[in-house]
């Protein structure tokens, strides 16, 4: 299979730019696309053989649920059902917006989409590519990161086209996503609306809506649990991972780089090629190594927005090992520092 790259124009978007994907996802096809998050692979939500062909593409374990994208909120009744108010609040502030809802779904939405469970991922993505290609194709869209699966998100369609090329027919080219993580999940299916996946929108901002919202235990663990229920995509497989082994320190960042030195120097001794995830404050401390800077540790937004770009340097680099700095968890870097632990598979260590 050839994969085409078709390149838009975001300034000019017309409705003959999207006639060949649309015609591709009509036909149970997928298309890879931009969203304001990170990329996504896109086949029609309600064809169970397009929904396998996602799994196929990715190499992704067919119990993780795929993400149902729409462009107006009254699909939320047509795919979920029992809706609490509390979903038409969230839906009324944050979309269209980088929030995943999960609820209980209706029988027209297949097993096959949602990984065998009784509820439904859905989100509205702001991005004008996204709206636009749900709403020519007149399809809901289940799209999951279009990365291969347990690889890093992908972020600029060269990456799309680094992990799926020959596995898919066509990848839109938006250039470079705004916010690079993937959407912040939330249950609202208990007693308590839980995040599952934390994202930009973040748990302070969903208590101005939602005020007994809390995080799901998992998602601030230190340590791999094979026993979590795969709620939400990321919950129980590894994501996010370079090919070569990270490492993840957390301390005091005195303590945190005169670690990230030695076990860099103990590495690179022994013949293996180093490399180091650290911030603008601190890679001055690592000369003499590979050294990737995520960007100043005051701005939680910019390491979101440059860290799966970072992981994937890494790979190209050939590194065999990767020695990373913790970043502070307000705000959104509460998603940067999950991402970042499941990309190390939990290899953390406490100095």
């Amino acid at each position: 299979m050839e994969t085409r790259v078709v390149r838009m124009d975001r300034d000019n978007l017309r409705k003959e730019q999207f006639e060949e994907a649309v015609a591709l996802l009509r036909r149970g096809e997928l298309v890879a696309f931009p969203t304001e998050t990170v990329y996504g692979l896109g086949g029609n939500a309600l064809d169970p053989a397009a929904s396998a062909k996602i799994y196929a593409a990715k190499g992704r374990p067919s119990d993780n649920p795929l993400i149902v994208h729409i462009c107006d909120t009254d699909a939320l009744s047509e795919l979920a059902q029992d809706i609490p108010d509390g979903a038409w609040e969230l839906a009324k502030r944050f979309w269209p917006g980088p929030m995943t809802m999960i609820l209980k779904k209706k029988d027209i939405v297949p097993k096959e989409t949602t990984g065998g469970l009784s509820t439904v991922a859905i989100r509205m993505p702001s991005d004008p590519i996204a709206a636009m290609l749900i709403r020519e194709s007149g399809l809901y869209i289940a799209a999951p990161s279009a990365n291969a699966s347990g690889r890093p998100s992908t972020t600029r369609a060269e990456h799309v086209y680094e992990d799926l090329n020959g596995r898919i027919p066509m990848i839109l080219d938006g250039g470079a996503v705004q916010i690079g993580l993937e959407s912040t999940i939330i249950d609202l299916t208990g007693e308590r609306p839980l995040i599952l996946r934390p994202g930009y929108i973040t748990l302070e901002d969903v208590r101005k809506v939602l005020p007994n919202a809390a995080y799901d235990p998992a998602v601030l663990r230190r340590k791999a649990d094979d026993t979590i229920v795969a709620k939400a995509p990321g919950m129980k497989y590894r994501h996010y991972a370079p090919k070569g082994q990270l490492t993840v320190f957390e301390g005091s960042l005195e303590n945190v780089t005169k670690a990230v030195r030695k076990n860099a120097a103990e590495k690179k001794a022994e013949g293996f090629r180093v490399a180091i995830l650290a911030s603008e404050e601190t890679k001055d401390a690592y000369k003499g190594y590979t050294v990737c800077s995520v960007g100043d540790r005051e701005d939680e937004a910019g390491i979101a927005a440059r860290l799966f770009d970072t992981l994937r340097e890494f790979d190209h680099m050939g590194a065999d090992y990767i020695f990373g700095e913790c970043f502070p968890t307000e705000g959104v870097g509460q998603a940067v520092m999950n991402r970042l632990m499941k990309a190390a598979g939990y290899h953390i260590e406490q100095v």
